[in-house]
């Protein structure tokens, strides 16, 4: 019982530490426009990300409890390896100002973890896992590794599209107006983005934590509970509404203290925006985010949003963007796997020694 409460504590670090981490993602546009005051925003942020997180299900759980590592592999000490590895990486790219995916981060940690106890076993992670009539519909490669890639892509040339969809249709008409009417609407933006967020991100803590409780029944250790705890115990993937509820308010807390680091880059270095293409950037990423929360992917909300900025960037004027600074975030991106893989990996050593597992 003492480890599964220390899992749960890890588990709610990682999801506040997730909710400051990519506050950016929500309000780093709407602030570095001036539509909203950092405050505004901050607050505004954190009320829809818990809303998004409370109504919108339970599908990106399900995918990271269930699908991505064979459960045999997972224990208790797993969870905890893969929940620690991922909040290093989170606080260390925090600390540099980096925008990179703290799903990514605890999926890393999380296979990292898994393959450490099979000791080296590849066979242990889910690449794609079949559905009944054949067609493979989860595991690494159709929920993780193929929309790493594709979500990038799709924000960036949608955000463009619609960038210059906007200035095709405004083009005779007054900045000073255009400025006005987008100034609210970006609020609209802003807000569907942080709801979108939510929806998507705050399920990552309810599937870790889930995982553990499942994991922690069917391993024994709820065994002598007392009946006051028995809704401790589970035998399916299935959240309850108590892990729904905690998560959402965990976030969203998280949320409420702001990530200025990350905000600072995302709406101020990497390239200048005005309400139109903040309206533009924040309306991609959720349609994006949205949709992937429909069908369980656990996408990296940073990923989208940054790469929206880019598109809606590079309409403007190519060189608005700052390459060098993309470079950078690319970098950080490309390494979040292998680096919390690594970590999950040599922290499960570690544990297993300690744990005897």
């Amino acid at each position: 019982m003492t480890l599964f409460l220390l899992v749960l504590l890890a588990a709610l670090v990682f999801e506040f530490i997730n909710g400051f981490h990519d506050t950016a993602n929500s309000i780093a546009t709407v602030v570095s426009t001036k539509v909203l005051t950092p405050r505004q925003a901050i607050i505004m942020a954190a009320t829809v990300d818990l809303a998004g997180a409370l109504i919108m299900g339970t599908s990106v759980a399900r995918t990271i409890g269930g699908g991505l590592v064979d459960f045999n592999a997972v224990t208790m000490p797993t969870v905890l390896c893969a929940l620690f590895a991922a909040i290093f990486w989170n606080i260390f790219t925090w600390w540099l100002g980096l925008p990179s995916s703290s799903s990514h981060a605890l999926i890393g940690g999380l296979c990292g973890a898994a393959l450490a106890v099979t000791r080296g076993n590849w066979h242990v992670l889910h690449w794609s896992v079949p559905d009944a009539a054949g067609g493979a519909h989860s595991g690494l490669w159709p929920k993780v590794v193929a929309p790493m890639f594709i979500s990038p892509l799709v924000g960036f040339t949608i955000a463009a599209l619609i960038m210059w969809l906007l200035y095709l249709v405004l083009r005779r008409v007054r900045p000073r107006f255009i400025n006005l009417i987008f100034g609210k609407l970006q609020i609209v933006s802003a807000a569907w983005m942080g709801f979108s967020h939510g929806s998507n991100d705050a399920q990552k803590g309810m599937g870790i934590i889930t995982l553990a409780l499942l994991a922690a029944t069917k391993g024994g250790a709820f065994d002598n509970l007392p009946e006051w705890l028995s809704f401790l115990r589970t035998g399916s993937m299935e959240v309850h509404t108590w892990v729904i509820i905690l998560c959402g308010v965990t976030m969203a807390s998280g949320t409420a203290m702001g990530g200025w680091r990350i905000i600072k880059t995302m709406g101020h270095k990497m390239v200048k925006l005005q309400p139109i293409h903040g309206f533009a950037a924040e309306t991609t990423a959720a349609i994006v985010i949205q949709t992937a929360s429909h069908v369980g992917i656990p996408l990296s909300t940073t990923h989208v949003i940054s790469t929206s900025i880019m598109g809606v960037g590079s309409v403007k004027r190519f060189s608005a963007v700052k390459w060098g600074l993309v470079g950078r975030i690319v970098w950080a991106w490309a390494l979040t796997l292998p680096i919390t893989g690594l970590l999950g990996y040599c922290l499960m050593l570690v544990a297993r020694q300690l744990f005897g597992v």
